[in-house]
């Protein structure tokens, strides 16, 4: 650039030498100021071309830098929307599976009350059953009652309790003239409820056994007491045998402390226990 400057100067001194015309000092000094004018502008216009070239340099790397961000921002952006996009997705299927789930409980739900209702209706029949089969038992059994017998209802089932001294003579297994009146009195009303389970049960006091031959202990005197209930009933009452159940409790589930012998008389006893048959409940609670 200097070069071309000096060659410049060369070029105007040779024509003012050139001319036939001779310059006067004023004119010569005019050209001379001309020249450093020149001179002067032609710097100011490299410095600015270089301060153009600078910013230009300076705008290319930050228009670079932009454009770097903002692929940095698009891919930014496209990877929030994808993510957007399959969080709806899986919302959308939350809500689907939370909507059948609660759909499915719903229903269940409506299948348990109805169910309940179904129980609750089953168990209203069994008592209103149970109540009409103690009035019935204790009208038939009336006259029994002041022997020692006597009717109540506990947990849903109908208890009939009947003192030894009703059915069996002291110490033996046979039942008496008395006891098989009461027990045909009972039969008649258990014939017209096929719908009763019946299960006889032996029990007698805590005094021990003795001299009764092939009766050993109170287990075996309360099991032959009840197998000779349940004998009477199923072959001379004809009551069916499908129906009965005979259990021997022997002295562990006393009515009263065994302490006096009015306490173990209540003590001896034959319970026949009658429950309604629930063949029906059963097979719901199983579902």
């Amino acid at each position: 650039m200097k070069k071309i400057l000096s060659l410049f100067s060369i070029l105007i001194t040779i024509i003012a030498l050139s001319s036939c015309v001779v310059l006067s000092p004023k004119k010569y000094k005019a050209l001379l100021a001309k020249q450093d004018s020149l001179n002067t502008g032609w710097s100011q216009a490299q410095l600015s071309n270089e301060s153009l070239e600078q910013r230009i340099s300076r705008l290319r790397k930050d228009t670079a830098s932009l454009n770097n961000q903002l692929a940095d921002l698009n891919a930014q952006y496209s990877e929030m929307e994808r993510n957007y996009t399959k969080l709806r997705s899986n919302s959308s299927n939350e809500i689907n599976q939370l909507s059948g789930n609660l759909n499915k409980v719903s229903e269940d739900l409506k299948k348990r009350e109805q169910r309940l209702k179904e129980v609750e209706e089953i168990l209203r029949k069994r008592d209103e059953a149970t109540n009409q089969l103690k009035v019935k038992l204790q009208e038939a059994l009336l006259g029994f009652t002041k022997n020692g017998l006597t009717v109540e209802i506990k947990n849903g089932k109908v208890y009939v309790s009947l003192t030894d001294k009703l059915l069996f003579p002291s110490g033996s297994i046979i039942i008496d003239e008395k006891g098989k009146q009461a027990l045909t009195q009972l039969a008649n009303v258990l014939k017209q409820q096929p719908e009763i389970n019946i299960a006889v049960e032996g029990h007698t006091d805590s005094q021990k056994i003795n001299n009764l031959g092939q009766i050993k202990d109170n287990w075996d005197l309360s099991v032959l007491r009840s197998t000779s209930v349940v004998r009477f009933l199923t072959e001379e009452q004809k009551v069916e045998s499908v129906r009965m159940t005979a259990t021997g409790k022997g002295e562990f589930q006393p009515l009263g402390s065994n302490a006096t012998a009015e306490s173990r008389s209540k003590n001896r006893r034959i319970e026949i226990v009658l429950s309604p048959k629930l063949d029906e409940l059963y097979d719901l609670i199983k579902q």
